[in-house]
């Protein structure tokens, strides 16, 4: 079939990106759904810095490829062997297709597939397949879903069913923003009843990081970001104390202000400084949980024998080590019962031509999730 997608082709161009236009939209084929695939159609996709940073060549990738990790939308095909999915079923993405049967697979921890890494290094689907051209030129699929597209072939194992109740436009960050700042509270922290936390950045991921805190009974949530309208809405979002990070200041302020520092730090900006930030506000015996991805070669330095004389511990969280058949219905439910009003992170709605803009202003830090509309 024929459908028009947002293609990049070169990673790196400069900003503005409404002038260089690192991605053109055009028309693509889509094969059909092979074994153990599924046809989509998606109503919307979330811009997320995932994404952005692969714009940036921050992450490279195989190209030309078809960007886009987080969406939801209406099964239209399913291929043979497809069980649990049907045409007409409203779906969500997960950017972790498991194979199953890896030993990270068998151990609990799907996140990690041995199986979903390789195949986003070769831009193919989980089984090697690729279902994308334009006239003839093989487009290579992002993260196994490449979602900034009227429809994807993706892996059954990449969609979770949804109620048709749940506004496909809040189902939509789900599969990223959701997993990953939920997740990195409530599995990889495990914060406790009553445990103080601090969250270090508060774009998607980490405004949800900071429901998740609400939502796992802390005590005390810090907010630290450089945007103080950020920090409005955190308040309104459950933060107990906002900080305006930047300042040679902040540090110490909120050291100061926590009584030494907080006993679980979840860092979510992607950046090394964010995550200096984030390891100097972590108490003695305090837990840093890094769920932002920076540059592939950047590196955070610690001094060691403090790491050890503090006891100190720094864990990565990587789509917030969740089980998606898990935790997505899991976390619906809190939604359904308004404990994750994740509408509140929306900053509107893109036709597939503004995608462009939409990256200036996800760049600029002045928005949180936009919502892609390919199909309009």
């Amino acid at each position: 079939m024929k459908m028009k997608a947002a293609v990049l082709r070169e990673q790196g161009r400069p900003r503005p990106y409404a002038t260089s236009m690192p991605m053109t939209v055009e028309e693509i084929d889509l094969d059909p759904p092979g074994p153990g695939e599924v046809l989509y159609k998606i109503m919307g996709a979330g811009l997320c810095h995932s994404d952005l940073s692969t714009i940036e060549n921050l992450r490279p990738r195989k190209l030309p490829t078809i960007p886009g990790h987080e969406a939801a939308g209406i099964v239209e095909e399913v291929g043979p062997g497809v069980t649990g999915l049907k045409p007409g079923d409203h779906v969500i993405s997960v950017f972790v297709t498991s194979c199953g049967d890896c030993r990270y697979c068998n151990a609990g921890r799907p996140n990690l597939c041995q199986g979903a890494n390789a195949s986003r290094t070769n831009g193919t689907l989980i089984s090697g397949a690729r279902r994308l051209s334009a006239g003839g030129e093989p487009i290579y699929h992002y993260s196994g879903l490449s979602v900034f597209a009227q429809y994807a072939v993706v892996s059954q194992a990449a969609l979770i069913k949804i109620p048709d109740d749940i506004p496909l436009e809040d189902a939509t960050i789900f599969g990223c923003a959701v997993l990953t700042g939920v997740g990195a509270v409530l599995n990889t922290a495990q914060v406790p009843p009553g445990g103080q936390v601090a969250v270090v950045g508060l774009g998607g991921v980490g405004m949800n990081a900071l429901m998740g805190a609400a939502i796992a009974g802390a005590e005390r949530i810090v907010a630290v970001d450089i945007s103080a309208e950020k920090l409005k809405l955190a308040k309104e979002l459950g933060a107990t104390d906002c900080f305006l990070a930047g300042n040679a200041d902040s540090v110490q302020e909120i050291r100061d202000a926590t009584n030494g520092g907080l006993d679980y730090v979840v860092e979510t900006a992607g950046s090394i400084p964010a995550m200096n930030t984030a390891y100097a506000i972590a108490a003695r015996g305090g837990m840093v949980v890094s769920a932002g991805l920076p540059a592939s070669n950047a590196s955070f330095a610690y001094l060691h024998g403090a790491l050890v004389s503090d006891e100190k511990s720094i864990r990565g969280s990587y789509m917030g080590s969740c089980v998606p058949k898990r935790d997505i219905p899991r976390f619906l439910g809190l939604y359904q019962r308004g404990k994750l009003p994740v509408h509140k992170l929306r900053s509107g709605f893109l036709a597939l031509e503004e995608i462009n803009e939409g990256f200036d202003r996800l760049s600029d830090g002045s928005v949180l999730r936009q919502i892609l509309r390919p199909n309009g």
